[in-house]
């Protein structure tokens, strides 16, 4: 009995490196997929076939539909991945730089952002239910992040008081409007004059 009991807990130990081996493959498989969509997508938009986006990330169709069943999931996957890159990204700065600094270049962060992911104000603009929560997403996590940059940067006296942190990223995700083919230096440059702006009588 004894060496039964060995032996069947003994044949377990492959079939458990096995399933850990298949879940770390299928996350590997997860994490390409969506940084093939992220640089499709800023090239080809979000219309942009599938077999580009699996043929980059060096998988079948099939793997992309296996964990991405409908466009929309891997569209909003991808985008949830980025929102939540530049909310951390606002602590990271902060702690790098001086405040108006830090919030003049998590603003750009920001713009990179929007203007290099083709189709995303459609996305987040239309009526497809599959796309409802991505504006609450933008709200709950970049209003609060910018919040914290604005407080810092108003309580060292670097720029103008009253200023909300959804004016900011309306302001700022307008310009991409004008955005041509992802070059966004024109558009970095209007961030730069918005941030001077909002240095002015800052300390009075």
């Amino acid at each position: 009995m004894n060496d039964k009991t060995e032996d069947s807990s003994e044949g377990l130990k492959p079939r458990q490196q096995t399933v850990r081996s298949v879940r770390a493959d299928a996350q590997r498989n997860i994490n390409a997929l969506l940084q093939s969509a992220m640089t499709v997508f800023a090239t080809s938009g979000v219309d942009a076939p599938v077999r580009e986006i699996a043929d980059k990330a060096g998988v079948g169709v099939g793997t992309v539909y296996r964990h991405f069943p409908q466009r929309s999931d891997l569209i909003e996957a991808v985008f949830r991945q980025e929102i939540d890159a530049c909310a951390d990204a606002a602590v990271d700065l902060a702690d790098k730089y001086k405040p108006v600094e830090a919030l003049e270049r998590w603003m750009l962060r920001y713009l990179e952002f929007i203007a290099t992911k083709r189709g995303l104000a459609a996305a987040l603009h239309s009526s497809d239910p599959a796309y409802e929560t991505l504006p609450i997403c933008f709200v709950e996590e970049l209003s609060p992040a910018l919040k914290t940059l604005i407080e810092t940067a108003t309580a060292a006296d670097e720029v103008r008081a009253k200023i909300t942190p959804d004016e900011l990223l309306w302001a700022v995700a307008s310009l991409c409007t004008a955005v041509d083919n992802g070059n966004i230096e024109h558009a970095k440059n209007i961030v730069s004059l918005l941030v001077d702006g909002l240095r002015y009588r800052a300390n009075r």
